[in-house]
């Protein structure tokens, strides 16, 4: 199974304005990506999709494989799409821009997902710190038995109403698609919950297409605030 992964990076992020380029170590954040990316041995390729010219510039000269794609798209996996129309792959990955801590266990994890050949789209999910549990940043997500994702919300679910204490599951930046998924996912209009949540898996919810979660002890951060910034560099200076 031929596996590559795409990172989607813009520059014109909204919480930390120009966060690809955040340095760490002296080091932008979309270097930290790739390289951790990178380091997983299952994947044939890995590029950097952008529609700035600056992140373009900035990959190349430090030897990072990147492509210019439109500026008019309104999500990551709309950015992956445009690269999958010229790049054959029975699977193609979406590991967020802003996930420097990406671990090649997690791709792995994720890869495994799309073994099977009627998975359409696939992500993972890992537990739930007592902290994140009712941060907004952090995405939750509850899933059927059969590994089916039921929600995804910033919200805390399931709501604990009579203190049952249930186990949280934070989802991580990571999914995988297959070339039809993906070709659906942009026929699409943005969906409703989409645009509440601004979370874009919900697109595949609402129009019926099931999204498969596996589970992965390892934890990631993404970085959203400032706040998060400075924890992945503390974590990424003691490595």
């Amino acid at each position: 199974m031929k596996a590559v992964a795409i990172i989607p990076a813009r520059l014109a992020s909204t919480r930390l304005p120009r966060k690809m380029l955040r340095e760490i170590a002296a080091k932008p954040l979309v270097g930290w990506v790739y390289e951790a990316v990178r380091s997983s041995s299952l994947l044939a390729e890995v590029i950097v999709a952008t529609d700035s010219s600056e992140i373009l510039e900035t990959c190349r000269r430090h030897g990072w494989n990147a492509q210019l794609t439109a500026s008019s798209h309104r999500s990551g996996t709309e950015r992956v799409h445009e690269i999958s129309n010229s790049l054959s792959a029975d699977v193609y990955l979406n590991i967020q821009g802003d996930e420097p801590l990406v671990r090649p266990e997690q791709i792995a994890t994720l890869i495994g997902v799309m073994n099977d050949p009627n998975v359409q789209v696939g992500t993972v999910k890992t537990p739930c710190s007592t902290e994140e549990i009712s941060n907004p940043n952090a995405v939750k997500v509850v899933t059927a038995p059969d590994g089916k994702a039921l929600y995804f919300s910033r919200a805390t679910i399931p709501f604990d109403r009579d203190r049952t204490h249930p186990h949280y599951y934070k989802h991580l930046g990571l999914y995988a698609y297959r070339k039809p998924a993906l070709d659906r996912f942009v026929s699409w209009p943005e969906s409703g919950l989409e645009k509440t949540e601004r979370l874009e898996q919900l697109r595949f919810l609402e129009n019926g297409i099931s999204i498969h979660v596996a589970e992965t002890p390892f934890d990631s951060i993404g970085v959203d605030t400032e706040e998060d910034l400075h924890r992945v560099a503390e974590i990424l200076q003691k490595r």
